[in-house]
């Protein structure tokens, strides 16, 4: 009984070793997005950190356009960025799930 508990407990520990890596490495994973015009262009890590912006100058006289388009490229990156991030560390904390029966029909 112990010598489970003791295992299990150790496989935590190494799942969330795991995680932080995971965390880090996801750090120098990009997503690059667009706006439909090419006019504004972000880059984000997988940990939604916004990397670079890019703003075509023609943008620069029309401040309302500017921020719609900005607003709706940096969101579609977030988002894009979001789902790369969960499905990452969801495979990693999944992997270090002690066996469970009836777990995975839970988590899904």
């Amino acid at each position: 009984m112990f010598g489970d508990l003791m295992g299990m407990m150790g496989k935590l520990k190494e799942t969330q070793k795991k995680v932080e890596a995971t965390k880090v490495r996801l750090n120098s994973v990009f997503i690059e997005e667009q706006s439909n015009e090419g006019f504004i262009k972000v880059t984000v890590s997988a940990n939604r950190e916004i990397k670079s912006i890019y703003i075509d100058n023609s943008l620069l006289q029309d401040k309302v356009e500017l921020e719609a388009l900005l607003l709706v490229t940096l969101n579609k990156a977030i988002q894009k960025a979001t789902v790369i991030n969960e499905a990452e560390l969801a495979a990693v904390a999944k992997e270090g799930m002690p066996n469970i029966p009836g777990l995975d029909s839970f988590l899904k």
